[in-house]
């Protein structure tokens, strides 16, 4: 990969990891809530789901999902009702500084779990690696198809941490102003019906 494809690849990407979705949300909510580091180390649960989608373009195994309505179709809808499911948490979630304090604290393992399923339950961000990717290859370059495939996956992968990051900054930028129970009831809610409309989106969305 040449200096002027990286040059070109560094912000096309990096505008691809900062574009609003359910992922970046989940960041800003978790710091809000838990905190920047506990934000950014549950943000491994979504570099988990892309590194395996990086994989399978990189095999071509996204081509099957490509090609199969049925297994696209089983995808999306497993990750839009996993988008409502966790939209109806938000939604009801306790704002109050009582039912805060009784409410159980989630672990790190569990927020990452559920960056994860999110992250995996979205059909799309396989085609988009199978789309995205491939122009930044260079089929003539003595390096491997396969080992640009790992340096493109591995920066892809830096930049949403760096993503992560800033979403989980703002978050925690914006902690005590949601410690108040009005704050965190609008945000909770306006959270919730982003994630809802995410999971329509995804109903929504073709191969």
């Amino acid at each position: 990969m040449d200096l002027s494809s990286l040059l070109l690849f560094i912000p096309a990407c990096f505008a691809l990891n900062m574009a609003p979705g359910p992922n970046n949300l989940l960041s800003l909510h978790n710091a809000s809530r838990y905190g920047l580091r506990t934000a950014c180390v549950a943000g491994g649960g979504r570099l988990l789901a892309f590194s395996g989608m990086i994989a399978l373009a990189a095999l071509g195994l996204a081509v099957v999902l490509h090609t199969s309505e049925y297994l696209f179709l089983a995808i999306k809808v497993l990750g839009a009702g996993y988008l409502f499911y966790v939209a109806w948490q938000l939604w009801r979630a306790p704002v109050g500084e009582a039912a805060l304090a009784s409410e159980p604290s989630r672990g790190i393992w569990k927020l990452a779990r559920q960056e994860f399923l999110v992250a995996a339950g979205n059909p799309k961000a396989i085609l988009l690696f199978t789309a995205f990717l491939p122009q930044f290859v260079d089929v003539g370059s003595s390096t491997p198809v396969g080992e640009q495939f790992v340096y493109l996956g591995v920066l892809f992968l830096l930049l949403e941490w760096a993503a992560i990051a800033i979403y989980a900054g703002l978050g925690t930028y914006l902690q005590r102003w949601f410690e108040r129970p009005g704050p965190r009831r609008v945000f909770n809610r306006v959270s919730a019906s982003l994630l809802g409309c995410a999971g329509l989106g995804l109903l929504a969305a073709r191969r």
